[in-house]
């Protein structure tokens, strides 16, 4: 016997419940079925260290949906779960609290640091997970992975000597993003640039052969130290007497060459740059270009660089140990040892105390800063590991410019291309120790590099047992570029893999389509040969209620568990789909989720009403035909209709519309018509009349609940569990199939007809303050008869008529008639006697001025010669369609007028 649904519908009480019976059923859990064709969504992985804000919450419901969806579609959806190490993220949060005890990573060492962070990955990592457990999603949890597991890090070690072996790993010094704050090198993609007020230095470079002072401009005068040249324009006229001269570096008394070189614009500033191949990347390239020195006059903390590390670097090189490309490091004198900030403004003293400092001109400029801390990034030549993008790059744009892979909506298309065709060498070595160690090691005594899946005994070059492992981890990054296969058991060739792989949707936010999208795909055609999915969903940030971007700094942040804990996750789920669409940013308000609120206990009343209306010995299924009346076949038309067109917005990707539209079914014809007209049938004494609307709303609502259960799984599954008739569980049961459903096209476009004449009646009456008590008869002037006489009983219940009198055309008096107008029809009501005539003549005159406004706008409009001639022929025909319609309107409204004397 199905349960009593309770008076109100608790959330909290109900949904942690049905969350847990899921689970225990093992309703998430996807096998291997060769009667079924597979659907997989791999999780972009959350960061072990992050809680559930809006942009999860809207990602994971995104992918619920469609998985939930594809469930009952009958296929083997699969939706794999996992986390992601966080290198960076994670590293800080245990260096954070070893802080907190006086300890250094250097005081406890490699082994003892990994300890402690695996102890808090495994303390602290499963929050999320309970937190999208909260939300309602349906991952297989059994099949959950963590980037650092076992499977996934065999799949980063083969990817790495797989890729090294091909020569698209290597390894040198070039020049990367560095991070003085997280003291590790950052890739272009985790850069984000910030509007920061700054200056432009102009400083003054005495050229030595000719004794004249070179203006150059600089936003960064503490890397002057590490010049090695300057550049002009080769067809710069104002230079050409300095090919081949040099300049003396001010404050070190140095001589450097003048270069020509493309990259000195002729048309900005002077023409004349400062080279610093060390700490800028253009730079960098112009020295290669010239084979200038690589000097290095910054410590990777951030501060100028002094004789202990220019002692280092010595030692290196006499080691025999270090690169060709190895920079040289300066000892900066008196300026060793400051910080960035300080070193800035004692050199700006002092090239101004020598006359070398010409003006400042402030300015504002983009800054590179670190996505984690937020810290200015400084370009530094580094040795580091680096992957070739060229060969990996074109397989994968072509995969998307054939259409093997989409992106929904398509504009993001050309985001991913710009993306790829620009992408430089990915520098994929951090310097943490949280992560996936580098699987390579040196040899201590030739200096050979080996590079291997397992730790080597000895050199294979020289034969020696003294080999020293790369200190270094993988870019995050690098082991998410694996995500969609290597969960999948990759690079073994699992049964997992070969039925499941490639994937279908990947959702995500449009934010890291270059950091992880880019990624995934060369990764999978590189190392599967397939791509890795073939849609790729792409959806916006949430904001708040005022357009803003959420952030600690505005304090305008939403924790997605307090809005579950007041209002229920299905609520939150169905503010994060109404309105929503692909690649657009949405608002998040409390008005929303209210509203959203309000639909669920609008459903959840309907189905108390439905269930308190069945007899005990109640069978569900549908009447036979001849008991069906005209609003059964409407209803079930409706539901037709919404199953087919709701079923072609989840194919296409477009949840917001299809949840909208499931909304707009439930709420405006199931609960406000189909329910109130039933009742009087239920009420009634025909006993088939009242045991055929029972079938009908028991049917209906059964269907509605199964459209409804993806976007809202828990108040669909618990009124479901309440419905006579129902199984286990709605989340395995048949998706509605609008082909198999019964649809009656003539009674449903009677009763459409018959409904736009009461819904009018009805807003007359309302806008005239007649009260519902007081009924009056009613001529109806229409064309098409037979809707209105099969709704006569409609009439009399939701139009408050009498009687009803039908006319092809009405040639009687309309003194103290109000008249009503549909496309279908005209209604004349005497209700001169029901009404207040002078505040009903007030109304109408308002209502007259303001039609004449309307009207009058679409009459200059085709009245103007140019939009007749020059705007869209469809645009014209609607104008012409809205002027009619409004002169209608105006009609109407006069004949109104008069009639009330």
């Amino acid at each position: 016997m199905p349960k009593e649904l309770a008076k109100q519908y608790d959330p909290k009480g109900t949904e942690d419940r049905i969350y847990q019976n899921w689970c225990d059923k093992g309703y998430f859990h996807t096998q291997i079925d060769r009667s079924k064709k597979p659907f997989t969504i791999v999780m972009p992985p959350p960061n072990v260290t992050g809680q559930l804000h809006m942009g999860h919450a809207m990602d994971e419901t995104w992918q619920d949906v469609l998985i939930r969806f594809k469930r009952m579609q009958g296929y083997a959806a699969l939706w794999v779960p996992g986390t992601d190490h966080a290198s960076i993220a994670t590293e800080a949060k245990v260096v954070a609290a070893m802080r907190e005890e006086g300890l250094t990573k250097e005081m406890v060492g490699r082994e003892g640091f990994l300890d402690r962070a695996w102890a808090w990955k495994n303390t602290y990592g499963s929050r999320i997970v309970s937190q999208l457990k909260k939300l309602g999603c349906s991952c297989d949890w059994e099949r959950e992975r963590f980037t650092m597991d076992e499977g996934c890090s065999d799949a980063v070690r083969e990817v790495f000597v797989r890729l090294y072996d091909q020569g698209l790993i290597y390894r040198g010094n070039r020049m990367v993003n560095w991070c003085p704050h997280c003291n590790t090198s950052i890739s272009d993609a985790e850069v984000e640039y910030e509007e920061k007020d700054g200056s432009f230095w102009h400083l003054l470079y005495p050229v030595k052969e000719t004794g004249e002072m070179l203006e150059l401009a600089t936003t960064r005068p503490e890397t002057m130290l590490g010049d090695t040249a300057v550049a002009i324009n080769t067809d710069d006229p104002r230079y050409a007497h300095l090919h081949g001269c040099h300049v003396i570096l001010p404050l070190l008394n140095k001589e450097i060459p003048i270069v020509c070189d493309e990259h000195a614009d002729m048309e900005k500033g002077t023409g004349v740059v400062k080279i610093t191949p060390a700490h800028d990347p253009n730079d960098f390239e112009v020295g290669k270009r010239h084979n200038l020195p690589v000097i290095r006059v910054l410590t990777y903390d951030g501060h100028m660089t002094g004789a202990a590390d220019r002692a280092e670097a010595e030692a290196l090189k006499a080691s025999g140990h270090a690169s060709a490309d190895e920079p040289e490091v300066l000892d900066c004198g008196k300026y060793a040892g400051m910080t960035t900030a300080e070193a800035r403004k004692a050199i700006l003293a002092d090239l101004e105390a020598g006359g070398y400092l010409k003006s400042t001109e402030p300015l504002k400029h983009e800054v590179g800063t670190c996505y984690r801390c937020h810290t200015v990034i400084e370009p530094m030549v580094s040795k580091q590991w680096f992957v070739r993008m060229e060969p990996l790059a074109g397989p994968a744009i072509e995969s998307v410019e054939k259409g093997e892979i989409r992106f929904v909506p398509e504009r993001f298309t050309k985001n991913y291309i710009n993306w790829m065709k620009g992408s430089r060498d990915w520098c994929i070595s951090r310097q943490l120790w949280w992560g996936h160690q580098i699987p390579a090691w040196y040899c201590d005594d030739c200096g050979a590099t080996v590079v291997a899946k397992e730790a080597p005994a000895v050199c294979p070059h020289c034969g020696s047992a003294h080999l020293t492992r790369d200190p270094d981890t993988l870019d995050t990054w690098f082991s998410s570029a694996l995500w969609p296969f290597s969960t999948l058991g990759w690079p073994q060739q699992t049964e997992d893999l070969a039925y499941f792989y490639p994937t279908n949707a990947l959702v995500t936010g449009y934010d890291i389509i270059g950091f992880w999208v880019s990624r995934m795909i060369f990764s999978g055609l590189a190392y599967t040969g397939k791509a890795p999915f073939d849609t790729v969903l792409i959806h916006g940030l949430v904001r708040d209620s005022q357009g803003r971007k959420m952030s600690k700094s505005l304090g305008n942040g939403i924790d997605p568990l307090e809005v579950i804990d007041q209002y229920g996750a299905d609520a939150l789920r169905m503010t994060l789909l109404i309105g929503s669409t692909a690649g657009n940013d949405m608002r998040y308000s409390d008005e929303k989720v209210k509203a959203s609120r309000n639909f669920a206990n609008k459903l959840w009343n309907a189905a108390r009403f439905v269930q308190m209306n069945l007899p005990e010995d109640f069978a569900p299924g549908l009447p036979e035909e001849s008991l069906l009346d005209m609003s059964d076949k409407w209803v079930l038309s409706e539901l037709a209709r919404t199953a087919a067109e709701v079923t072609a917005n989840l194919e296409k990707y477009e949840l917001g519309l299809a949840a909208e539209k499931v909304e707009n079914f439930i709420w405006d014809i199931y609960c406000d018509w189909y329910i109130e007209i039933c009742k009087s049938r239920l009420n009634g004494g025909d006993a088939a009349q009242a045991d055929a609307a029972r079938k009908v709303l028991v049917w209906v609502l059964d269907a509605a609940l199964k459209l409804l259960h993806p976007f809202m799984p828990f108040i669909t599954e618990e009124i479901y569990q309440a419905l006579p008739g129902s199984a286990e569980t709605i989340m395995t049961q048949d998706w509605p199939d609008a082909a198999a459903m019964r649809s009656w096209p003539q009674e449903c476009a009677d009763f459409e007809i018959l409904m736009d004449y009461i819904k009018a009646v009805r807003a007359t009456r309302s806008d005239m303050n007649v009260h519902p008590a007081r009924k009056t008869s009613m001529v109806i002037e229409t064309a098409n008869p037979a809707a209105f006489q099969k709704g006569e009983a409609y009439l009399a219940r939701f139009a408050f008529a009498t009687d009803v009198t039908l006319t092809e055309k009405y040639e009687g008096s309309t003194d103290g008639m109000a008249t009503v107008a549909t496309p279908a029809a005209r209604g004349f009501i005497p209700m001169m006697e029901l009404i207040d005539r002078e505040k009903e003549l007030a109304r109408l005159n308002r209502e007259l001025a303001k039609a004449e406004k309307e009207a009058e706008i679409f009459r200059k409009q085709l009245g103007n010669p140019k939009f007749v001639e020059r705007a869209p022929e469809k645009l014209v025909a609607e104008t012409r369609a809205k002027l009619a319609a409004a002169e209608d309107k105006l009609a109407n409204i006069r004949q109104s007028i008069q009639a009330l004397g």
